[in-house]
């Protein structure tokens, strides 16, 4: 069909999850409560870390002030969209635009994400190897560009990526086999050869998934061998418990990126369940892990619960 004769796609309709629409009601629910708790937990950590003012002297959690307000974000971007197509067929359809700015607020949040996870493996490698060092190189001003650093690269990021799957012509079918608009589920309803798209699109995704998780081995083959030259176990642990949280969330959030972008096998349902995973789960999840794991933040918890405690 020549460009002239196609009629371009004002919106497409998001198929969803797989398995949900025969308990529609139970999944909204639980859904619901997932996102709930997701908002409560980031936005505690996140008015913990304001609140307290010795906090703001460590940069670590001014890193993790800012991972809490890009969960909360992240988890908004898709799981109200999960809701309303649970609740019925007209709540899983998204205008042109809509499904542009979905798309590009997903990969902006998420390589934000995953930029400041190498940023606070970096942090964590000067706090261990460097000590002595660590305040005059990780000042509060290093501290906020590092941080915005993140946010602008992620922006740019998610612009390459918005602009090289929309610069193609989409002129129907409009069926999205997914629940969100990402970039392999809307290429395929594109009218016209996606190959180089495909091709740029994978080499974008796999240097900023890829170099960031490069970045962050180095950072913890460097932590690993200081930890090791420590001679007291107490020594040991106590470094190991500065770093233990941010691992933990790193293998968590990376898995599911390269298994989804950078696994040409992987078929939408399964595709699906990770995603969902890494965008709903893994949001939920940080807040507590860093909370459970980190003293200063328990401590400021404390203070926080003492304050409204009293004020009652």
């Amino acid at each position: 069909m020549k460009p002239g004769n196609q009629t371009s796609v004002t919106e497409f309709i998001l198929e969803g999850l797989p398995n949900t629409r025969e308990l529609p009601s139970l999944f909204f629910f639980l859904f619901l409560l997932l996102y709930l708790l997701t908002l409560l937990g980031n936005a505690l950590t996140l008015l913990t870390v304001l609140r307290d003012s010795r906090l703001h002297t460590l940069p670590m959690h001014c890193f993790l002030g800012n991972l809490s307000f890009l969960d909360a974000c992240l988890s908004s971007v898709t799981v109200p969209k999960i809701l309303a197509g649970l609740v019925g067929p007209s709540g899983r359809a998204i205008s042109f635009g809509g499904c542009m700015a979905q798309l590009y607020a997903f990969h902006f949040l998420a390589s934000t994400e995953c930029f400041l996870y190498t940023v606070m493996a970096y942090d964590r490698f000067l706090a261990i190897c460097q000590p002595l060092r660590y305040s005059v190189v990780m000042s509060r001003k290093t501290c906020l560009w590092l941080a915005t650093g993140t946010w602008l690269t992620g922006s740019i990021h998610a612009a390459i990526q918005a602009f090289l799957t929309f610069r193609l012509p989409y002129c129907g079918p409009n069926q999205i086999e997914y629940f969100v608009c990402d970039i392999p589920a809307v290429l395929k309803l594109a009218c016209a050869d996606t190959a180089a798209s495909q091709v740029v699109i994978q080499a974008n995704i796999g240097v900023v998934v890829v170099g960031c998780f490069l970045l962050i081995c180095v950072s913890y083959a460097y932590i690993a061998s200081a930890i090791l030259n420590i001679r007291t176990a107490q020594g040991r642990q106590r470094a190991f418990s500065t770093c233990s949280a941010h691992l933990t969330l790193v293998l968590l959030y990376s898995g599911p990126p390269v298994f989804i972008y950078l696994h040409p096998s992987s078929s939408q349902a399964s595709d699906g369940v990770v995603a969902v995973f890494y965008t709903a789960v893994t949001p939920l999840l940080n807040p507590f892990i860093y909370t459970l794991s980190n003293k200063e933040i328990k401590k400021a918890l404390r203070k926080v619960k003492d304050k409204v405690s009293y004020t009652k």
